[in-house]
């Protein structure tokens, strides 16, 4: 008889390799476009979008159940993730859409008297600058907006500054932590003690500090601090917080008056009852706080320390690049110290980059903005400085903003340079 042949024995399945997203595609950013303008509206990952849309599914299958009787807890467990982050206790803490929604809660909920001044800087936001003024109008108070030097030499600079422009009548005082137009973090717990000290109360726009720079909310010591999530922290869109320190919650009341306003006293705070409930609104938002926390904090080996390093050293190599590019001095505009994860540089008044501003609002496109993205697929933010809600009585210059993000690396701020020099080559 004939011996059987031996069977071949079958080949190991090949395995396919997936590769490790990179930091990049984790975020669902256009691969087209070089993003460098994180700073104004955020990036949100993927995973982290996919968490809130977990949230928004237990909502829709027993929204009664969601709302009436889990809602509570789930915020109360949002509160201590973020106490923890930002240095907090979080019974202080309240949360909200976005920091101008905070900076509105405070300002709308104070009494001011005819003659009272309310003060800022020219580093203010344009929006939370339309807030002061629109209070004051309302009570009889006026604006008075301190001039701050730009660029600056050293963080007292802008302490000097601020105090210099408090009076017996400075009632308190609107400052941000790292500003928006100028893209400088400001001594924040220097100006608060200082202020403090003349009998001024501060109201901290932090809509930029949250993941950018370490954050120790009790130690800073203001009355109230209004930020957002949305940005560096890089939580979907309508995460954003308040921090009223105890002594100042009464009487802080949120934008929208609902059903907390009359709850029986009980266990909770008047400031905790409005703020835990402010009409039917989609709350996912927050609740993917502590998995953004989580996600985000864990995708470099030392978590959010490391986090923020990697991104103010991203910014400090884009200084170096963008500076030279523009003919700048190279530590313009400001100490490495006084940078997060942004610089802001002037574009020169001459030349091929000189041309007007698209328009007096900061919402407006610059004609170079939008050239930019449109030709050259570099999407980054050009605007005057100080915003017209200023009311600066020098010209407006026009600065360029760049970020640095985890989805950002080097080759980002090349193609901007590359753009900007084809640009002017032709002039």
């Amino acid at each position: 008889p004939h011996e059987p042949r031996p069977r071949p024995r079958p080949r190991p399945a090949r395995r396919l390799r997936r590769s490790r997203p990179t930091m990049r595609e984790l975020y669902a950013l256009d691969p087209d476009i070089a993003f460098l303008n994180h700073g104004s509206f955020g990036a949100c990952p993927r995973p982290v979008l996919a968490a809130q849309q977990r949230w928004r599914d237990r909502l829709e299958a027993q929204p009664v159940q969601f709302f009436a009787r889990d809602l509570p807890e789930l915020l109360a467990a949002v509160r201590r993730d973020l106490g923890a982050f930002v240095g907090a206790d979080p019974d202080d803490l309240a949360l909200l859409i976005n920091a101008t929604a905070g900076v509105n809660a405070v300002l709308r909920s104070l009494e001011f008297a005819p003659g009272d001044e309310l003060l800022t800087t020219d580093h203010e936001y344009n929006a939370t600058i339309n807030v002061l003024r629109g209070v004051a109008e309302r009570h009889g108070a006026r604006v008075v907006v301190a001039r701050v030097p730009f660029p600056v030499a050293s963080p007292d600079e802008i302490v000097d500054a601020v105090l210099g422009a408090v009076t017996d009548r400075t009632r308190l005082a609107l400052v941000s932590h790292v500003t928006s137009p100028s893209a400088l973090v400001f001594p924040i717990e220097a100006i608060v003690a200082a202020l403090a000290e003349r009998g001024v109360e501060t109201l901290v726009d932090g809509a930029h500090a949250p993941g950018m720079v370490p954050l120790d909310l009790e130690r800073i010591g203001a009355a109230w601090y209004a930020a957002n999530l949305h940005k560096w922290v890089c939580a979907p869109k309508g995460a954003a917080f308040l921090h009223v320190r105890r002594d100042r919650q009464p009487g802080i009341r949120p934008p929208v008056i609902s059903h907390g306003a009359n709850e029986p006293p009980g266990t909770r705070s008047r400031f905790r009852a409005e703020f835990d409930w402010q009409g039917t609104l989609d709350p996912t938002a927050w609740l993917a706080v502590g998995d953004t926390l989580r996600f985000v904090g864990g995708l470099l080996d030392g978590g959010w320390p490391v986090v923020m390093a990697r991104n103010h050293d991203l910014g400090l190599r884009t200084r170096a690049v963008a500076t030279e590019a523009l003919g700048l001095a190279a530590d313009a505009p400001a100490p490495a110290a006084m940078l997060g994860s942004m610089v802001a540089l002037p574009l020169p008044e001459t030349g091929p980059w000189a041309a007007a501003a698209g328009g007096s609002s900061p919402l407006d496109t610059d004609p170079l903005q939008a050239r930019l993205v449109a030709e050259f697929g570099v999407e980054v933010p050009i605007y005057p400085f100080p915003v017209p809600a200023a009311q600066s009585p020098e010209p407006a210059r026009r600065l360029i903003r760049i970020s640095s993000a985890l989805h950002n690396g080097p080759d980002d701020v090349e193609r901007l340079v590359a753009a900007l020099r084809a640009i002017a080559a032709e002039g």
